[in-house]
Order: C-alpha cells, then structure tokens, then sequence
C-alpha cells in the first residue's frame, strides 16, 4: 500500500459534500506540487497568521535567551511549553504605517507594508498571505481561509476608513478579503461544495466512502482516519451548539432573550467559545489539507470586544466586561495583561493541536509556521516603531525556534523582510514586497 500514488488528490465524497484526507502513510495524498517543487510524499508547509488589535502591555512583552531556557514576559507565558519552537522577533516596523498614527492606518497594511490611503477612501495593497494563495493555494479546494472573531467596521475614524482596522487580509490594494465570522460557514466553505444548509452531516454524506476506505489503508491509518473523523464530528456537533446559551456577553440589550427564534448557525455569544471554534477549524483546514493559508483575526483593531469570560482583578465582584477592549488598551493594569494572556492562550492551543497531529515524521506544527502579529507595542501610545511578531513552528524543518531576533537599531528592519523570508519557505520568490528588497537572513 505504501507504494501507491494518487497525481490527484484523493478526497472522500458524498452528496454535495467533499473532505480531504489527513497525512496517511497508505497513499500519497498531497498529489503532485508542481507550484511548489515539493515531493509528493512530502507534507506541505502551511501558514497561519494570527493577529490581535491594540497591542500589549508594554512591560510584559519580551523574551530573552534561547531554547528551553527562554524567558518570556507575562504576556508570553501561556507559550512557555513551546519555548524551543518560538522565534521571539523585536524590532521590525512599516514606515507607511507610522504615517497617520491612527488604529485604522497602523493596521490596513500591517501584512503588505503599503501606503493607506484616507479620506474614506479604501487602497492598501495585496497582503502576503493572498500573494500565497494566488501561487501556493492553487492546489487545495480553499486557496486561502480568512476567519475573524468581530464584525467589519464601515465607519471613518480621523480620516480613514474603519475598514482598514478591521481587515489584515487583502486580495488587491482596493478588496479587502471577505471575512467570515460564522463558524458554521467557515466550516462548510471547508468540507461542503456549496456553502447551504443540509439535512445530513458531512460524516454521514461521506461515511459510505469512508467505510470502502478504511478496507484499504493500514491499521495505523484506520486509527489515524478514525480520529479524524471523531475529531470532525466534534467540531461539527459544537457548531450546532454554539449560540444556544441564553448569556449574553460584555452589553446587556434591552431583552433578556431574542424575541424571535435564533438562527442555527449564528454566531456564538461566548467569545471563548468563538475563538475556540475558530481555532478549531484553522487546524481541521489544515489537517485535511483543505487550505494550506489561513488567517485569523481574533479581534479588530480599535475593538469593541469584552470579556466577562475573564475574571477582574481590578474589579472583583466583575467579570472584565467593565470596558471595551480598545479603552482597556490603554491602560497597562492586570486586567490588560490578563486579556493579553488569552489571546496567547488561543496561539497556544492552536500549537498544542497541531503538535498532537503526526505528518509521517513531522507534526503539523512542524509543518507549520504560526504567525501573530499586532499592528502597535502599546496601545496607550500607539506606538508602532516596532511591532510585536512572533512565530512558532517549523516551517517543513525551514524555521529554527528557540531564538530572539533584535532588529531595533538595524537600518534595514521592514516587516516585510520577514514576509519575504517566510514565503521563500514556501517556494514563492517575488524580487520584492512591500517596502522590502531583500529576505531577513537570520530567519
């Protein structure tokens, strides 16, 4: 059986439905990556950037040292098992997006690096993670998930447009990519040919398929197959249960319940639960290799999210649901820094499922290069003249971890060196991006 080979990619079919294998060691599922050079044996390198508004707390976010004895700041703590696997990188910045010195113009560019216009007008510049997807995607059934825990902001805040502030993710300098919020949808743009409601579950339109092939993989892989399907199921069983709960989060409306009946595939009111699902499906869409790119805004800059999942040490008898998260910015109290440590916490799951995943030799978070990113240091001055970055991951063996990389007084420190340097590990060679015309030589 290992001697087979698919030159397509083999996916399990029912009606209407279609789902890609995990990594077997029966077949060589990945097809062939002409795009890419890869063998087909190979598992591909996958990305995902992740990025949360309004930066840190601006004493706790560092990191010193190397490998296992890397110390992190308090913000950093929830990745303190992946020390060996991180790349702690200070310094780097966008000259253009110092420019208006406002949330929305600090983060429309913040994965290209190109001027923003204002005025309302909306022009940035196609961001890293879509130039991927037009050479690099090609070959999966979603080229690119785009995933977010907030709506879009349509409003002009000092002259530029909110839009920029919630979108990281660019398909052209004037289309920002659509966004979706509904773990329901994301979950079906990834396993579903048409993205619509349906009386049976994705397993059951393709466990027929599953059964005939299960008859002819290895026991290991029947194992492997028959987590992934139980891992499917979960995900899918929760997504029919999100939103159910009758608490509210952060405002309190006018009614205690909805006064008409709430859709099934809304979004769920609990922001942790949201996240979660999110991250969920980020790893599912990897795992399956339905999509090799994915990004995921946890929240806006500027937002407007609260966190009664949290609890306050600055006001007890609350939950930290007292303030938006934008105002909470700017302030470096112990409710910041505990709202800062969740969105890590969410970083840290995600590598903590896909180090549970084998890829032959290799995890999935080996196979991985895990991004986050936020758009300024602290959010009190918005100071972006070095932005916090950190990777985890190993990029197919391409990245080392257990490293900090210090830029700050170099002269030649654009973000997008870096972007430049992690598509290379992706086989994607544009001369230059962005403000950049050369690769960071350290990473």
């Amino acid at each position: 059986m290992s001697q087979n080979h698919f030159t397509r990619r083999f996916f399990l079919r029912g009606v209407g439905v279609s789902m890609a294998l995990p990594w077997l060691e029966s077949f060589n599922v990945w097809g062939d990556e002409p795009a890419t050079n890869q063998s087909a044996s190979d598992a591909p390198v996958r990305l995902a950037v992740l990025f949360s508004g309004n930066g840190f707390h601006s004493k706790e976010w560092w990191a010193k040292g190397v490998g296992r004895d890397m110390e992190l700041g308090k913000v950093l703590s929830p990745l303190s098992e992946f020390r060996d696997r991180l790349l702690f990188v200070r310094g780097l910045y966008h000259e253009e997006a110092r420019k208006g010195n406002i949330h929305s113009s600090q983060t429309g560019n913040i994965l290209s690096g190109a001027p923003i216009a204002s005025g309302g007008e909306i022009r940035s510049g196609t961001s890293f993670d879509q130039l991927l997807a037009q050479t690099y995607g090609r070959t999966t059934k979603v080229p690119s998930l785009v995933l977010g825990c907030e709506h879009s902001n349509p409003s002009v805040h000092k002259n530029y447009s909110m839009l920029y502030s919630s979108h990281i993710s660019w398909s052209s300098p004037t289309t920002p990519t659509p966004l979706e919020l509904y773990p329901a949808l994301a979950f079906d743009r990834l396993f579903k040919d048409e993205v619509a409601p349906g009386d049976k579950s994705v397993l059951d339109a393709v466990l027929e398929d599953a059964q005939d092939l299960r008859r002819r993989i290895s026991t290991s892989d029947q194992r492997k197959l028959d987590e992934y399907l139980d891992s499917v199921r979960e995900v899918e069983t929760r997504i029919e249960n999100a939103g159910k709960r009758g608490e509210v989060q952060g405002w309190r409306p006018t009614l205690e319940q909805p006064n008409m009946e709430r859709p099934a595939d809304g979004i769920p009111q609990d922001i942790a639960e949201h996240m979660r699902l999110m991250s969920d499906i980020l790893v599912l869409g990897f795992q399956t290799d339905t999509t090799r790119i994915t990004t995921l805004k946890l929240n806006n800059d500027h937002s407007a999210l609260r966190f009664p999942n949290l609890s306050s040490v600055e006001q007890p008898k609350n939950g930290i649901d007292y303030m938006i998260h934008h105002l909470l910015s700017h302030s470096d109290g112990e409710d910041w820094l505990k709202v800062n440590q969740f969105f890590m916490e969410q970083v840290a799951y995600i590598a903590r499922r896909m180090d549970s995943i084998q890829e032959g030799s290799r995890t999935l978070l080996d196979n991985t290069m895990l991004m986050h990113c936020s758009s300024m240091m602290a959010g009190a001055k918005h100071d972006n003249d070095q932005l916090p970055v950190i990777l985890l991951g190993g990029g197919g063996g391409r990245l080392q971890g257990g490293r900090v990389l210090d830029y700050k007084d170099k002269p030649e420190r654009q973000l997008c060196r870096l972007y430049l340097s992690m598509m290379d590990k992706m086989n994607v060679h544009p001369p230059t991006f962005g403000d950049a015309e050369s690769m960071l030589d350290e990473v």
